[in-house]
């Protein structure tokens, strides 16, 4: 799709307004149709809202998280099909059946296969027809179990294994290093940082991959769905801040968050002095592994080094930890 930013007009803009409107980001002081600064400040809201990249600029990512916005959980039947369902209604599918033991996948809003076999399951559990589709009578019978229990979703506990499982090393660990290229600038910046992360990274032992080659520019979604097929460990992406401060980002939405994200992105921030916050771009809300985006307005080489030092603690930590303590006087 195109973008729309200050200064358009026409019937896209008014569709942009009334859904902003609806989620209660009213543009204020703008004519219907027409972007201008009040429709401006609403989308730098809402995306702020979802965990966005704010830039008040509505493009392929702020759209489908509009349009995902207006879906509640019985507003439709949810299932299985190509190109996948998403909306905050899946959302809502996913935490309640994690929450009910029922494993759903990750709660990022897209009725993948994972979402599909949770929906059986649960379906054969209440002895509900087994057809996948998430109607009226399943989301009744999620809401007289969720009433009869409270317990930590199965992402959770997926996040906390992992962490109690790393090695003492991340020798042999697979990692994706994501340099960015939203435009040429970003790409050239990028791209060294990243060719030295991957070096300082692999020389401790791990079996490292880049997300693309020097000269070419794949979208955000499409460097995700490569991290999933290719199974990594860990995705760690290099950009540049937009209209935003410095950080180390782990996924985070209103229904859920990577514990094993944000444990990484604590561990980077600590070595680099920046801090860290929950987001839902595409990269870390698609991609399946624990993942985390430095943002940084210069990659020099000790800050490239300290991130490297970072992902190296976490697994230094997380075995520290694990360790008893010695005999005592």
């Amino acid at each position: 799709m195109r973008l729309y930013r200050s200064g358009d007009d026409g019937e896209a803009v008014r569709d942009i307004q009334d859904r902003l409107g609806a989620l209660g980001f009213a543009a204020e002081g703008d004519p219907q149709g027409s972007f201008g600064q009040g429709t401006y400040l609403a989308v730098s809201e809402f995306q702020a809202k979802r965990g966005l990249w704010v830039d008040g600029i509505v493009g392929p990512d702020t759209w489908r998280a509009l349009v995902s916005a207006g879906y509640e959980l019985g507003s439709r039947i949810l299932y299985h099909r190509v190109p996948m369902m998403r909306g905050d209604d899946v959302a809502e599918l996913q935490r309640n059946l994690n929450s009910l033991g029922f494993d759903a996948g990750n709660v990022d809003g897209i009725f993948g296969p994972d979402t599909l076999a949770g929906v059986l399951d649960f379906q054969s559990n209440r002895g509900i027809a087994e057809d996948g589709l998430a109607g009226a009578e399943v989301v009744d019978e999620l809401a007289l179990m969720s009433r009869a229990t409270s317990k930590q979703g199965r992402e959770v506990v997926r996040d906390h294994q992992w962490l109690q499982n790393l090695p003492p090393t991340v020798a042999g660990q697979r990692i994706y290093i994501d340099p960015f290229c939203r435009d040429d600038e970003e790409s050239r910046e990028t791209w060294g940082p990243a060719v030295l992360l991957s070096t300082i990274i692999q020389a401790n032992g791990a079996v490292v991959s880049l997300s693309r080659s020097v000269d070419a520019a794949p979208p955000e979604r499409v460097r995700a769905l490569r991290a999933n097929r290719l199974g990594v460990d860990i995705v760690v992406s290099l950009c540049l801040p937009r209209d935003q401060d410095s950080g180390v980002f782990y996924f985070a939405s209103n229904l859920s968050l990577s514990t094993a994200g944000k444990a990484l992105a604590e561990r980077i921030g600590a070595v680099t002095g920046i801090p860290s916050s929950g987001r839902a771009i595409p990269i870390l809300k698609n991609t399946r592994s624990t993942a985390v985006v430095v943002a940084l307005p210069r990659f020099d080489e000790s800050g490239t080094a300290a991130i490297a030092q970072g992902i190296m603690n976490l697994f230094v930590e997380a075995n520290a930890a694990e360790e008893p303590n010695g005999p005592t006087d």
